[in-house]
């Protein structure tokens, strides 16, 4: 088990390999934080409308996203800053509209994959 902190070594395991595999996992602290705060992005679901609607639509103004959404303006654009700043999404001017788009791969590419898996007949997500 040479994976395991000095602090656990005495802490008794199952499987000793298994233990080695999920630490290799997890990885670096400052790496699990740094997805967790990623994935906060995609927690509300304004912010996750915004980012479906820009994944499938490319770049779009603020006004043709909150009429997409059913959202205001204001919410739109507010959610946008916030995205802006984490770099998942960008905005190009073009006189005085902007059209915002996705930039993060890894965030699309996880859009990707739910738009690629249908939901269930009630209308849930597939476990």
């Amino acid at each position: 088990m040479h994976l395991v902190p000095a602090e656990r070594a005495g802490q008794r395991t199952i499987d000793g390999h298994r233990v080695c595999d999920a630490i290799a996992a997890v990885g670096e602290p400052e790496r699990v934080r740094a997805w967790a705060d990623r994935f906060s992005l995609l927690s509300d679901p304004g912010r996750l409308s915004l980012l479906l609607a820009l994944h499938e639509a490319g770049p779009i103004a603020v006004s043709d996203l909150a009429v997409a959404t059913g959202m205001r303006d204001t919410a739109v654009s507010q959610a946008l800053r916030l995205l802006r700043a984490a770099g998942v999404v960008e905005g190009d001017k073009d006189g005085r509209i902007v059209r915002y788009r996705l930039v993060d791969g890894p965030v699309s590419a996880l859009l990707e994959h739910c738009a690629s898996h249908d939901t269930g007949t009630d209308g849930t997500p597939p476990h």
